[in-house]
């Protein structure tokens, strides 16, 4: 009986010493490539927050102009938000015979408009906003142009760049036309 126990003590066998390295090895393989994949998860994360926080921004700024008559060649925002305070912004003014284009530098990409940000800042008709609740205090350049036409209508072209960081800093451009 003792023979037939040993016996079947040596015909059990498990995982070599060798086996064990080679299973640790590619597990920590595994996991070291995950581990690398979160900072940059977490950057993109935040750079994705900021581009968005720049949409949302040129779309309030967007509507605000859309929503002023028609005849208004400025506009003031005592929050200082849409235009910083004790401040008045532009909208244009109306031209005497063909429709002129006023406000920051626009550049034309294909048929999109593009605020262009590579010039100097235009008074009147950009600023810059530091929204007072983000912890990072990222700054924004808000800058627009505005062609009106002799018949009262106006296209608005708002530009919005996050300034500061490392990564390229693509501006958002909104554009919309508004007629009687």
């Amino acid at each position: 009986m003792r023979r037939q126990a040993k016996q079947n003590m040596h015909e059990q066998s498990g995982f070599t010493l060798v086996e064990m390295l080679i299973a640790t090895a590619v597990l920590l393989i595994g996991i070291v490539s995950v581990a690398k994949l979160v900072p940059v998860a977490v950057g993109l994360d935040a750079s994705n927050r900021r581009d968005s926080t720049a949409l949302v921004i040129a779309q309030r700024e967007m509507d605000y102009m859309v929503g002023q008559p028609l005849s208004a060649t400025t506009f003031a925002d005592p929050q200082g938000i849409l235009c910083p305070a004790a401040t008045v912004c532009n909208l244009g003014i109306p031209p005497v015979g063909l429709p002129t284009r006023q406000g920051s530098p626009v550049i034309m990409v294909g048929s999109r408009p593009l605020v262009d940000f590579s010039q100097a800042k235009v008074a009147g008709y950009s600023f810059t906003y530091a929204d007072p609740n983000d912890p990072a205090n990222v700054a924004y350049d808000i800058r627009w142009g505005v062609i009106v036409f002799a018949n009262g209508a106006k296209r608005f072209m708002v530009g919005v760049r996050r300034q500061g960081g490392n990564t390229p800093l693509l501006p958002v451009t909104l554009d919309t036309m508004v007629e009687k």
